[in-house]
């Protein structure tokens, strides 16, 4: 925080997120272009030259590997900086320094001191007749302003959505992580896997390192990567060739695996997640870690193992309480189905598992609902806060009853009525009463995850308290996603980042 102006204008944590929210989406093709953020940068003075950068992108796992990266790098002595998207309940769960996000003052001083600077660059477009600086590109520069003046030794920056005009792309890269690539987001990326394969590739800069996770579609999306990191003389670190997941078994509260890169295998890591794409994630996060970490050979065995043991990820197969077990999850195209039902088959033996989902009404919900069902006794469809995408719960109900059947589908469109109902029938058929085998998966959209991760956590509402009185919290929600305080406890019905569904 600035001693000169620290919160000169007694702003909250609220008044600056309705601010910056308040602008225009990334859902739009008018602003495909990187020039608002080029202009900001060049204003602050090109704040990105100071620190390496970890890009990661992909259409599932980026957070995960890149909270993954930066706490490796961490661990070895370097200051971080992490940037993700969305956040789960306040925005300033964005930006991380040294694996803190920033609290309420320090987020609210970063636009203290940018806001000018962005209010300069929307009259530049203004009299080119474009549109202002999105929130996303607000964030984004606030989050290279933040970097800079910390200053941090290593960024570890994802991707909102895509690549190529994201406006994370006027960073370059030491490292670009892409992650599997699939369908999602077909309305702006592309309707075919190698358009948005395309797309995805623009984050590979002149001589980086493309590390590359594996691809459900390899054929097909292989050669547009190859010819990407060709063309920009990049070295290719790919999983299953130049790295690999040599063995992985399931462990309490995670896995421990046995990773391959190009300096070095490391034996039995511990990883702090659950599921085989968790273990893959880890092995590209660590390959770009080597990158950026002035280490010759391969790093010390024992620090990575300590930074990939503490490593949490709110939202993404998280379990959040016991007795029943509930457990959240954002995912929310087929991809990320399927990884959250094998992690779940793998980890857990439910005798009754009841889903709450909530999904956006653009999402391939039939398919996403599909790859479940073998895992779901029953299904309560529901409504989460971003009512401008979500899906209706009648409608959610017709498509869950195609692919369940009528007698295992319930309906309460609203999320907390949604969690009692599943958490009734789990304690209906618990005859024991002490939640082994019964659990509640609330899933389908990260802004689900959000609002129950906000309904749930110990600072719940009174009413929410009352609801789920007889269950206990399995283990203490992480905070590094949040740093909120007792009395904030609003929803925040504003609009995400593409990747928020």
């Amino acid at each position: 925080m600035s001693f000169e102006h620290p919160n000169r204008n007694n702003e909250t944590i609220r008044d600056v997120e309705l601010d910056i929210m308040s602008r225009p989406t990334e859902h739009n093709t008018t602003n495909l272009d990187l020039d608002r953020m080029s202009l900001i940068l060049d204003i602050m003075g090109n704040p990105q030259e100071s620190f390496r950068v970890i890009h990661v992108t992909g259409t599932n796992g980026k957070g995960s590997t890149a909270r993954m990266a930066e706490a490796i790098c961490r661990a070895y002595g370097m200051r971080t900086g992490l940037y993700t998207s969305p956040h789960l309940e306040k925005v300033n769960e964005r930006i991380a320094v040294d694996g803190q996000s920033l609290s309420d003052d320090d987020f609210i001083d970063v636009w203290d001191q940018t806001k000018d600077l962005v209010a300069l660059v929307d009259a530049k477009m203004e009299e080119l007749g474009k549109p202002r600086m999105s929130f996303f590109e607000v964030l984004t520069a606030m989050a290279v302003w933040k970097f800079a003046d910390a200053p941090v030794d290593v960024a570890v920056v994802e991707v909102g959505m895509g690549g190529r005009w994201d406006a994370t792309n006027v960073l370059d890269a030491d490292a670009a992580i892409i992650g599997p690539i699939d369908m999602d987001h077909m309305q702006w990326l592309g309707g075919t896997v190698e358009r948005i394969a395309g797309e995805k590739v623009g984050i590979i800069k002149p001589g980086c390192t493309a590390v590359i996770g594996p691809q459900p579609h390899e054929d097909v999306v292989m050669p547009i990567i190859e010819q990407a990191a060709q063309a920009n003389h990049a070295t290719l670190v790919r999983d299953g060739y130049e790295m690999e997941v040599l063995e992985r078994m399931p462990a309490v509260g995670g896995q421990v695996a046995t990773l391959r890169t190009p300096n070095g295998t490391y034996e039995g890591v511990p990883i702090a997640k659950f599921g085989e794409h968790q273990a893959h994630n880890a092995l590209a996060a660590l390959a770009a870690a080597e990158t950026v970490i002035p280490v010759a050979g391969p790093l010390d065995g024992d620090v990575v193992a300590e930074a990939l043991s503490q490593v949490k990820v709110p939202g993404r197969i998280e379990q959040i309480r016991n007795s029943p077990t509930i457990i959240l999850d954002g995912g929310h195209n087929v991809n990320a189905a399927e990884a959250l039902r094998g992690a779940l088959e793998e980890n857990y033996d439910f005798k009754q598992l009841v889903g709450v989902v909530a999904m956006m009404r653009d999402k391939q919900v039939e398919e996403y609902l599909g790859v479940l069902e073998p895992l779901l006794s029953a299904v309560v469809v529901t409504e989460n806060s971003w009512r401008e995408r979500v899906m209706p719960a009648d409608e959610l109900e017709q498509v869950a009853v195609e692919v369940f059947g009528r007698d295992r589908v319930f309906k309460q469109a609203e999320l907390p009525d949604a969690i009692q109902e599943a958490v009734n029938m789990v304690d209906a058929e618990d005859e024991v009463g002490v939640g082994y085998g019964y659990g509640v998966l609330i899933c389908g959209s990260f802004v689900t995850a959000g609002d129950a991760r906000a309904m749930l956590k110990e600072h719940a509402s009174p009413v929410m308290k009352q609801a789920i009185s007889i269950h206990q919290p399995a283990v203490e929600p992480d905070d590094e996603s949040a740093d909120s305080d007792e009395s904030d406890t609003d929803d925040w019905d504003m609009p995400l980042d593409a990747d928020a569904a």
